[in-house]
């Protein structure tokens, strides 16, 4: 079995929606890239990460900070939300 943690961005924040409704958000706060050095901390060497504003309006919203996540850590990402094309890919 492999766990991964995760990471839901909104607005650039760290989130949890309850039940996938947007409209019932959990805000966590705090810099999604020292979120994923702290996983890293714990033993992971992956991260899946969710950008919500690409998954709902179908256009990625959050790159900043995937690319962010990907220049500052070492964690292997596995990222949903927004992709709808191989030209986004």
């Amino acid at each position: 079995m492999t766990i991964l943690p995760a990471i839901d961005l909104q607005g650039g924040r760290c989130v949890r929606l309850l039940k996938g409704k947007f409209d019932d958000v959990t805000d966590y706060g705090g810099d999604p890239v020292e979120l994923a050095h702290r996983f890293e901390s714990y033993g992971f060497d992956r991260l899946h990460v969710v950008d919500l504003d690409g998954a709902r309006t179908g256009d990625p919203a959050n790159s900043e900070f995937v690319r962010s996540l990907l220049r500052q850590t070492p964690l292997e990402i596995q990222l949903g939300g927004g992709i709808r094309d191989s030209e986004t890919v």
